[in-house]
């Protein structure tokens, strides 16, 4: 048991995540929180954020700091990281999480919800990852990076149409074995993972017909859960992934295999 813990732990550790008010985030912060690290969340909802933040800290003992930004708003992402680091003092991980979709047929899809969704999954993504590595090489900081990407970004997802969001997902897969490529010699990692078909609050809206054909369509027979894909972060940004820089990792219960 102790060398499993010593394999997967975070003590002395703190990371950043961004989307981290709900959902996929929300659950990852709990985890990487329950083997022993500090989290920064940042997101959009402040509000939510902070309560977060607050009941993390609560729950696990940990140092916590929570910054309401938009990812795509350069600066602010900029600002919110300088404050952090001031708060925590260190910061040596990203979860780089934040994301949208907009379901939409092309042919109906207005170029302002084109670009809002390449703005948040992509530009976004950029944005937070380059100042956060920026910072990690001006620091000598080893780091490590995990950027959300998607299943999406490998294949066509239906019946819904999303040309957007799947677009914006295969960006963020190459973008990730650049930075990898670009960062190796400042000993910093970067990793994606891709998920498949995952049951959240934002997917608990979606038409029942659709999650239940995404289920029939997953050799598994069902949706995954957030809870699913934190040990997979948790060993991407460990010292167990030592070695592995610019893999894009699939969880997503078979669905790209057929």
């Amino acid at each position: 048991m102790d060398m499993l813990k010593k394999l997967f732990s975070l003590e002395n550790r703190t990371i950043l995540i961004t989307g981290g008010s709900r959902g996929i985030g929300r659950v990852v912060a709990e985890h990487v929180a329950a083997v022993g690290a500090n989290v920064v969340i940042f997101d959009i909802q402040g509000d939510k954020a902070a309560e977060a933040a607050n009941e993390i800290a609560e729950k696990y003992g940990c140092q916590t700091y929570s910054c309401e930004v938009d990812v795509t708003d350069y600066e602010g992402v900029k600002s919110c990281l300088q404050q952090a680091v001031e708060q925590m003092g260190r910061i040596d991980l990203l979860f780089n999480n934040a994301g949208i979709v907009i379901q939409k047929p092309v042919i109906e899809t207005t170029p302002e919800e084109w670009n809002k969704v390449i703005d948040v999954n992509l530009n976004g993504v950029y944005y937070v990852a380059q100042l956060f590595g920026k910072y990690l090489i001006e620091n000598g900081i080893k780091g490590a990076i995990v950027n959300t990407a998607s299943m999406s970004g490998q294949i066509v997802n239906y019946p819904q149409l999303q040309a957007s969001y799947n677009t914006s997902k295969a960006g963020v897969v190459h973008l990730t074995k650049s930075l990898a490529y670009e960062w190796a010699s400042h000993d910093i990692r970067v990793n994606c993972i891709s998920p498949g078909y995952i049951f959240t609050e934002l997917t608990s809206f979606v038409r029942e017909d659709w999650r239940e054909q995404w289920a029939e369509s997953t050799p598994m027979r069902r949706l995954g859960k957030p809870e699913e894909l934190a040990g997979a972060v948790i060993y991407l940004l460990s010292d167990s992934a030592s070695f592995v820089t610019g893999s894009q990792l699939t969880i997503d219960g078979g669905f790209t295999i057929i």
